[in-house]
């Protein structure tokens, strides 16, 4: 099949019954198929010339993520496409109304906006539960069943603890939506559950008054302004708001996540128990704070590094990473298998060694063109596919082993970058093959990552 598909048009076995939403990422479709006993929806990335690369990754990111999570606070999963045919995901279409149709209609009434915040608050102490950090919640992120519960959606840019974290390892900028990124996250840490606070907390803001606490930056400086700069109280654009939720909402929203509450369900209980708020002089302010206080968080902010706190986190950085560099380019079999090998020695199925599988291809100016399957979107589907051919018979559990596509002009470099910035401690390259005729491009790679990469490196060369 050949671009997005129609009405009528059937995949695996669901059939396509209307589009739904297209989005920046990807375009939703219900679905109709299999008896589940509940409504579906299909998630198709956007894979055309001219969309982001990132798009495959958020896509591989919501597959993982998605199809580990279980509870009334999430879409049940139902199926994921083959990445090599049609990429897709199919879930359950949530029934209710999305948080979005209580924004952008002036202030929502405070019990109003405790009973939604009390909801989001407990959709995310479940999702905490289960190791994984959502890092995109937003109005319209968030669906309130009938029966009150609050189920959250779009899990592209999450972080889950037992799986590779594919976003922070390939891209190096902010991932979220603007408004609501917490100040580590803006700084790259992906790995605090306190981030969903500090967006729950921008939320129950925009309920309250109608407008979000730091605007919408479209820069890297304007994001950074929330790492110093508290926002305009919320009593002092809705006066009559109570001072309890004027409490929870600025005790969320602080710079530092050691300053906010320690987990959704704290909050979730201030919101269900208004009378158990103990309100200080952040829950009376009217005014932002003062000259003084603003240069003490700016000088905060000059030095501030936020430290990882995820005990999953903590133990994938305590153990082994090997990075193999597999030159889906060449397809020799011994020189593969010889690959294989020495990974085998490395790489145990079960234990805590973590296995990146890379491969380098061309920068994406080069690769589109009028032809789709010259997108940059497809040729790196290709060689995850290759990527992921390469290592099946190593049979590694999927926590275990992820797959990387760096787009670079300088090989060597890309390898390199990616071992610094991941702290890996071996790296495995393949000799270059004798009958390649490429000015001894491919000899450059495997001699400048032996002389420079920061671990040990073992060159693979095939015997005979």
């Amino acid at each position: 099949m050949s671009g997005l598909p129609e009405r009528g048009d059937v995949i695996d076995g669901f059939r396509i019954e209307e589009r739904i939403h297209a989005g920046g990422m990807g375009v939703i479709y219900r679905v109709s198929g299999p008896e589940t006993g509940f409504p579906m929806i299909m998630k198709i990335p956007r894979l055309g010339p001219g969309e982001p690369g990132e798009a495959v990754v958020t896509f591989e990111v919501e597959r993982m993520v998605l199809g580990a999570l279980t509870g009334p606070h999430v879409p049940r999963f139902v199926a994921a496409g083959d990445l090599a045919r049609i990429p897709y995901l199919v879930m359950e279409r949530v029934e209710g109304r999305p948080l979005a149709d209580w924004v952008g209609k002036g202030p929502v009434p405070p019990a109003e906006v405790a009973r939604l915040g009390l909801a989001v608050a407990n959709a995310l102490h479940s999702l905490h539960l289960q190791n994984v950090v959502h890092l995109d919640v937003k109005p319209s992120n968030v669906i309130l069943r009938e029966s009150g519960e609050a189920v959250l959606i779009d899990f592209g840019i999450a972080h889950h603890g037992h799986f590779p974290d594919l976003l922070a390892e390939e891209f190096r900028r902010p991932m979220g939506s603007a408004p609501y990124l917490s100040p580590e996250q803006v700084l790259g840490a992906r790995d605090d559950a306190r981030s969903d606070l500090f967006a729950l907390g921008a939320v129950l803001y925009e309920l309250c008054t109608g407008r979000m606490p730091f605007g919408s930056p479209t820069s890297p400086a304007g994001l950074r302004v929330r790492l110093h700069r508290d926002p305009v109280p919320p009593r002092a654009l809705v006066p009559g708001l109570p001072e309890w939720l004027q409490e929870v909402i600025l005790r969320c929203l602080e710079p530092d996540a050691a300053d906010r509450y320690a987990t959704a369900a704290q909050v979730a209980f201030d919101l269900g128990h208004p009378d158990q708020v103990t309100v200080t002089s952040q829950g009376r302010r009217t005014r932002r704070l003062g000259v003084g206080k603003r240069m003490v968080r700016w000088l905060r902010a000059i030095g501030y590094g936020p430290d990882s706190v995820s005990s999953t986190s903590l133990q994938l950085a305590a153990a082994p990473i090997v990075l193999v560099a597999v030159a889906t380019a060449h397809t020799n079999e011994a020189r593969n298998e010889a690959l294989r090998a020495t990974v085998r020695r490395l790489v145990i199925a079960g234990e805590p060694t973590r296995l990146a599988c890379i491969t380098v291809i061309r920068p994406a100016p080069e690769l589109v063109g009028a032809d789709r399957h010259e997108a940059a979107t497809s040729q790196r589907i290709k060689q995850l596919v290759q990527l992921r051919h390469w290592a099946e018979p190593l049979k590694l559990p999927p926590q275990q082993i992820s797959y990387h596509v760096m787009e670079s002009g300088d090989p060597a470099g890309a390898l390199l970058e990616y071992a610094r910035a991941n702290h890996v401690d071996h790296v495995v390259i393949g000799s270059p093959p004798r009958d390649v005729t490429l000015g001894g491009l491919l000899g450059t790679v495997s001699t400048k990552v032996s002389a420079e990469a920061p671990c040990t490196v073992t060159v693979v060369r095939v015997r005979g």
